[in-house]
């Protein structure tokens, strides 16, 4: 049996005892604030700056890449030195680097501090491992399933917020809340975080641990699982823009309504993980995400192939997704960590890297597979297809916990 950390308390604003949850969400809320704020602002940036809008876009994508390889980095480092001093250092790169964005005379100049803004992506590993350090398996994914539904309201509102500051400050007003908040949570990490990562030091280096890591087939279990579970929910990133506008003719106003029904079901899904995880235990808990997801999406090719295709069929179906996307990814990040509870910060940024660009390059394909005369096809199929995946990995999990017997 996996060795459990014992209980201990936690005293808000007070350094010497683990952080409190409002300090975590805050931690992960920034890294989501940062990812996608800014957003409607990007035709104006592009004309202040002088250059072409695909320039501009380097901002998300060139951003999605440093933000995965930096999770590796994180994790391991955060394992050698500590979760409050790696939390505080990479909230002080990301104040510098928000400045050199607002001071940025070129659009060149922009994008290498929009780059340097990525190491904010530390709030989502540092929080995750933090939870892991202090609490056993079960009750981690609950913490985690609060944590992650606190940040997953940031994404729903952050772009209409980055709308109306453009209207009112330009595409500046985006990244002068990024800085303010960014050192509102500096002041509270710095007065709440404790460390919480006890085995620190040694002469080994900071990716020794990798090795062991990646031998561990339960982790890649957990991992894979959650990539394909929430590569659904790229592809989706990736290809419902064009279908709701190009196959459903709906207008900007009517796709942005209609785009954040997942995000509803996804903070559903993080409250029910949070309630229920650490009584039915993660493996159960991601099992039901996993029928939750494909189901939603089984039912939208039923209905597709039925002929009942419609708007509200089309997204309506995908807040399955996001539910079963909430009650899935916090289990399944405490089964990444837990599978080698010393390398905690470790498995939490090499299981984010690889969520991310699974996810990444699904949505790819699905903007690749999608034209008008295919229409909203070869979406359902892949959605169907990835859902319908995510389960199998995690019989792979159950099938080895019983024969090491853990």
């Amino acid at each position: 049996m996996l060795q459990q950390p014992q209980p201990v308390e936690i005293r808000f604003l007070d350094h010497s005892t683990p952080p409190h949850v409002a300090t975590l969400v805050a931690q992960a809320s920034i890294a989501a604030l940062a990812m996608n704020v800014f957003l409607p602002s990007l035709p104006s940036m592009a004309a202040y700056f002088d250059t072409d809008y695909a320039v501009m876009q380097l901002s998300v994508s060139l951003y999605l890449l440093v933000n995965a390889v930096l999770q590796i980095a994180i994790g391991a480092i955060s394992d050698r030195f500590g979760r409050r001093p790696v939390m505080l250092g990479a909230l002080v790169v990301f104040i510098i680097a928000t400045i050199g964005t607002l001071l940025a005379t070129s659009a060149a100049m922009f994008l290498f501090f929009r780059m340097m803004q990525a190491v904010v992506v530390t709030g989502i590993v540092i929080s995750r491992a933090s939870i892991r350090d202090v609490m056993g398996e079960a009750e981690a994914a609950s913490r985690i399933g609060y944590v992650t539904m606190g940040m997953a309201m940031v994404p729903m509102i952050a772009p209409a917020i980055g709308g109306l500051l453009d209207e009112a400050f330009g595409w500046q007003g985006s990244f002068a809340l990024m800085l303010v908040a960014g050192i509102g949570v500096l002041a509270l990490s710095w007065r709440d975080m404790g460390e919480t990562k006890s085995d620190l030091g040694g002469s080994s280096g900071i990716f020794t641990g990798l090795p062991e890591l990646i031998r561990a087939r339960r982790f890649w279990g957990y991992c894979a699982t959650a990539t394909l579970a929430s590569g659904a929910f790229f592809a989706y990133l990736g290809g419902a823009p064009f279908v709701g506008s190009e196959v459903f003719g709906l207008s900007p106003a009517q796709l942005g309504l209609f785009f954040g029904a997942p995000a509803l079901g996804y903070a559903a899904g993080n409250f029910l993980a949070g309630r229920y995880a650490a009584r039915l235990g993660i493996n159960r808990m991601i099992l039901l995400g996993c029928i939750t997801g494909f189901g939603g999406m089984a039912l939208l090719a039923l209905l597709y192939l039925a002929g009942f295709l419609s708007a509200l069929v089309f997204f309506g179906c995908f807040i399955f997704t996001g539910l079963g996307n909430g009650m899935l990814l916090p289990p399944a990040t405490s089964g990444m960590m837990s599978v080698r509870p010393h390398l905690a910060g470790t498995a939490s940024g090499l299981g984010g890297a690889i969520i991310i660009g699974g996810g990444a390059g699904l949505s790819a394909l699905a903007g690749a597979l999608l034209t008008v005369e295919t229409g909203a096809s070869p979406l359902i199929w892949l959605m169907v297809m990835t859902t319908g995946l995510a389960i199998a990995p995690l019989f792979y999990v159950l099938h080895r916990e019983r024969q090491i017997g853990a």
